[in-house]
């Protein structure tokens, strides 16, 4: 077949992708299935190797992303559901006072959401910022609200455990220790960049809250939320569980006790990541530290000392837990799928010649990988609006191009999270985030795309410069 035809069965399964889940209605998972299946057989696969090619690339994608993704939810659920997260923000921001509260709440926040989804951590922290900003002085929490959950889903977007990343980063043989360490890097100035953004956003307009939303808030331990009629089919967990936090015996752990815990596993996968390029390979001291370096096993050690830590020394038994565990099992699967699928499209597109025709046209169009993988998924994004979704889809049409490529492992990293940034951007009304952020500040959807999507954008491609920055160096 011409690589002309090959190049149109790409574009025409990229258009089907995104017709089955705009405007169908169709589920992530079952739309990447049917298109992985339609693109094979249009790119002239026997039909007998479909299938094993389609098991194929769910196996090869889940090995590592159902492990990370699935612990990671565990370890949210301890931290959550022992009221980790709340303690944490609580006796943070009123050590600092009120008048630090844009800070804090983003220096906590930033922390919360590393292994818990963004749409429950933003939850978790509604009624701490609703209170805050009450205390310092009447303050809008949209001033706060709208900087504090920015950060919240670029580190969403950026750092693994969490599934669009991990699956990407999957997809292209990325390190993912290298990706959370890097992301993490490139995340702090975003932080600091959502901070003053905020700030110049909001100082010559007033955003007023719903009085409802702020009745629903003001002194409260938590929600539970209804996902929006509209909501297009969530990136992330089933936001009707309900968020209260539930305390042991003794009114649940110290807060640096619980950053701690969260922390544990980022310092586990940054001594594997050191040690790499320090120890001698085969030493005693090498073996240890790379298996504790392990994302897996760095998240697997921090659920169990989590467990005891923040649940069985403050009066839970190991029955509640592994109950709450077993819980956050199910959200997560339905990511988990989704990143499967997505591998099985990208298989797909490998197996038939498809991808690597993308790729010769793109290697000889001169566009550099990196911008090209960030506007492939801002494309997705745009478009489709889920995250995860647009960081699959973009991974799985630049997979040839990236393997084909002489890159270094840091330039594959960065490749991965210029892919990260573009699917952060631009959030709008397609977008589960958008409605979570607006519905519960009480904005119009006007306002929220004044604020919200603009936000999103700021940093998402102030992301990309940096990330571009990095390969500058590293090239």
């Amino acid at each position: 077949m011409s690589v002309v035809a090959l190049i149109g069965i790409a574009v025409a399964a990229v258009a089907l992708l995104l017709a089955l889940i705009i405007w169908l209605k169709v589920p992530a998972f079952l739309a990447l299935l049917i298109v992985a299946v339609a693109t094979a057989l249009a790119g002239g696969m026997a039909p007998a190797d479909i299938m094993p090619t389609v098991i194929e690339g769910m196996g090869s994608t889940l090995g590592n992303v159902a492990l990370l993704v699935g612990l990671g939810a565990m370890l949210g659920a301890v931290v959550e559901k022992t009221g980790g997260a709340r303690i944490l923000a609580e006796r943070f921001t009123r050590r600092l006072g009120p008048e630090r509260v844009g800070p804090a709440l983003l220096v906590v926040s930033s922390i919360v959401v590393i292994p818990i989804f963004f749409d429950v951590a933003y939850i978790i922290l509604l009624p701490i910022l609703f209170s805050f900003a009450k205390a310092a002085g009447q303050v809008s929490p949209v001033i706060v609200g709208i900087p504090v959950g920015g950060i919240m889903a670029l580190i969403h977007g950026l750092v693994p455990p969490h599934p669009g990343i991990t699956g990407g980063a999957t997809l292209l043989d990325a390190d993912v220790g290298l990706v959370v360490l890097v992301g993490l890097g490139v995340c702090v100035p975003l932080g600091v960049q959502a901070y003053y953004v905020g700030r110049l956003m909001f100082a010559r307009r007033e955003f007023r809250v719903d009085t409802d939303v702020q009745r629903r808030f003001d002194g409260s331990a938590g929600a539970a939320p209804v996902r929006p009629d509209d909501d297009p089919a969530g990136d992330s967990a089933d936001l009707t569980a309900d968020t209260t936090a539930d305390t042991g015996r003794d009114g649940g752990p110290g807060p640096f006790t619980v950053a701690a815990m969260i922390l544990v596993p980022v310092v586990l996968i940054a001594i594997g990541t050191v040690s790499e390029l320090v120890l001698a390979k085969g030493s005693t001291l090498h073996g240890v530290t790379s298996l504790a370096g392990a994302p897996a096993f760095a998240l697997l050690f921090a659920v169990v000392l989590s467990s005891l830590v923040l649940g069985v020394r403050h009066g839970w038994s190991m029955d509640r837990l592994g109950s709450l565990m077993n819980a956050a099992l199910a959200p997560a699967a339905i990511v988990v799928f989704v990143t499967g699928a997505g591998g099985v499209f990208a298989e797909v597109l490998s197996e038939s010649g498809i991808g690597d025709s993308v790729s010769g046209v793109l290697v000889e169009s001169g566009v550099p990988v990196l911008l090209l993988a960030f506007l492939l998924a801002t494309i997705f994004r745009v478009a489709q609006g889920s995250a995860t979704v647009a960081t699959l889809a973009a991974a799985g049409l630049v997979q040839s191009t990236v393997a084909a490529g002489d890159f270094t492992n840091l330039q594959v990293v960065l490749i991965v999270l210029a892919i990260g940034c573009g699917a952060s951007s631009l959030s709008h009304v397609n977008d589960s985030g958008f409605w979570i952020v607006t519905r519960f500040l009480g904005l119009s959807v006007a306002d929220g795309l004044r604020t919200w999507t603009v936000m999103m954008t700021v940093l998402s491609w102030t992301g990309m410069l940096l990330v571009s920055g990095l390969w500058l160096i590293v090239s």
